[in-house]
């Protein structure tokens, strides 16, 4: 349906069958689209489990890093009714892909930043931004070198009774991503998604530095 080159050294693919599309990148899947508007099949999988299973504030303020085509978006309206969205995707391609083919031409009221991560988290944190829900979902399976630091400034960006998730490789990088975060938040734990499989929530609430005040 779509392929085109991304300047970050890959070619971003659309691929559909008779259920849904799939965003493609390196071989894997960055996002789903379900064509015929049933998304029960999410719910196995980590976009639904960040959202349905820990306590979101209502009418939240959310920061999304790592768009992709938009899945959480999505589900975000879905379930949470969020007052403003904040989606951070540095390639180009990928947010061009998303509004055409992942539905988010329609979806009004969201910010989208088109740059990396880190350079994101500073802006926002200069601005004094605060967020009640942080997803992050750009570094699995770095082994910590960038997560580790993303992961500490996002943390920054969390307002009071908020939350930040992060998507991690369970072996790889979520045990030195929930040491960084321990002393930032009293509450961190990690959600693993399928049984069988590798990736893993890690989930901090109760910021310390909001509870300081």
């Amino acid at each position: 349906m779509f392929e085109e080159e991304s300047e970050f050294g890959g070619a971003v693919r659309v691929i559909e069958d008779h259920r849904e599309r799939r965003l493609m990148m390196f071989g894997e899947t960055l996002s789903v689209y379900p064509t015929n508007g049933d998304w029960s099949g999410v719910r196995k999988e980590y976009w639904w489990h960040a959202l349905a299973e820990i306590p979101i504030p209502p009418r939240p303020r959310v920061l999304l890093v790592g768009l992709g085509g938009g899945t959480q978006i999505h589900l975000l309206r879905m379930i949470a009714r969020p007052r403003e969205i904040t989606a951070v995707e540095r390639d180009a391609v990928i947010l061009r892909a998303a509004h055409e083919w992942f539905g988010l031409r329609s979806v009004g009221g969201v910010e989208y930043l088109c740059t990396d991560a880190q350079t994101a988290a500073d802006t926002l944190a200069h601005a004094g931004r605060r967020f009640d829900f942080v997803m992050e979902d750009v570094d699995y399976g770095d082994g910590g070198e960038r997560s580790v630091p993303l992961a500490r400034a996002l943390a920054g960006l969390v307002a009071p009774g908020g939350v930040l998730v992060a998507n991690r490789h369970r072996r790889r990088e979520a045990g030195v991503v929930i040491d960084a975060l321990r002393p930032m938040f009293r509450g961190v734990r990690e959600r693993r998604v399928r049984r069988e499989g590798e990736n893993v929530l890690v989930i901090a609430s109760r910021p310390r530095r909001a509870e300081r005040g």
